[in-house]
């Protein structure tokens, strides 16, 4: 069995808080009769070979960010995937995407293990933000339900697939957010490179990070006054305006999401949480958000 090295402790965390949404959506949708005629899907973009490993003591395997990675040893443990199959009451259907062909494989020992379950389960072999968006387009949402998990493994997450997402108003959104990876774009001094801001764009759908995240001084020199533009971003303030931001496309979002933390106490992500059904936001949103703050 191929080992999925990626997360520390943070990711036991994440796993265990996604892991009790998803008990809680689908005794939901099971005791409730009209929600029990519709088809449940739980969808993880970014599946991996359904397990996961922390990284052994080779050194750092971010090279981008290497004071992100995590280093310490700690044993075979069950990724998103495995852990979706495990809960009861089951969803009526699973997809699983990945792009790494070699992951795509140990994915579908899955059905073996779960054989009650594994005419349930489509394993894609694809890029997460194109399929999905697709995929989107290519169901009926007023006989659908889902709960889509995207925990990629940085910044993979385009903008234009959580608006594909929001719009089919059917969608229960956990979303790992890259906070830490994003805050070392935004360079100090001046405004990021034209390379690191198109992915900042990409990564928010706008523009207006830099409106927010840099002040801009008028600065005298011996030549005139000159204007620069120096970082103002905390960790707090781009969790707060990535929460406005899904709030310009989803029903309802979770305000406070949770941030997870290396060994060293070094901000990497935000669990973060949004809902597009209307009529369900206001109980899926109240499960979230107990969950968040447990």
């Amino acid at each position: 069995m191929r080992k999925h090295d990626f997360g520390g402790s943070w990711t036991d965390d994440k796993l265990e808080r996604v892991r009790k949404y998803l008990v809680a959506y689908t005794t939901i949708f099971t005791k409730n009769l009209a929600a029990s005629r519709l088809t449940t899907y739980y969808v993880d973009a970014f599946a991996g070979t359904g397990y996961r490993s922390k990284p052994d003591q080779k050194g750092p395997q971010n090279t981008l960010f290497p004071e992100l990675a995590e280093t310490d040893a700690q044993n075979l443990m069950k990724g998103s995937a495995r852990i979706a199959l495990e809960v009861d009451p089951p969803f009526k259907r699973y997809l699983f995407i990945e792009q790494k062909p070699k992951y795509v494989h140990e994915l579908e020992n899955l059905k073996n293990e779960f054989p009650d379950k594994a005419d349930r389960v489509e394993i894609v072999c694809a890029e997460a933000n194109d399929y999905l968006k697709k995929w989107c387009k290519g169901l009926d949402w007023r006989h659908t339900r889902a709960v889509v998990f995207l925990d990629p493994y940085g910044m993979q997450v385009d903008w234009s697939l959580i608006e594909a997402l929001a719009k089919t108003e059917a969608i229960d959104l956990w979303l790992l957010f890259p906070l830490g990876a994003i805050s070392r774009l935004l360079t100090k001094g001046k405004p990021p490179p034209e390379e690191w801001a198109d992915s900042l764009t990409r990564i928010f759908g706008s523009a207006d990070w830099e409106r927010s995240f840099y002040a801009h001084k008028k600065q005298p020199t011996l030549f005139g006054d000159e204007f620069i533009s120096d970082k103002s971003a905390s960790f707090d303030s781009i969790a707060q305006f990535f929460v406005a931001r899904l709030k310009t496309v989803f029903t309802a979002v979770a305000e406070k999401p949770l941030q997870l933390m290396n060994s060293k106490n070094v901000p990497l992500y935000l669990l973060c949480f949004a809902v597009g059904n209307p009529k369900g936001a206001p109980t899926a949103l109240n499960i979230a958000n107990y969950i968040l703050k447990a």
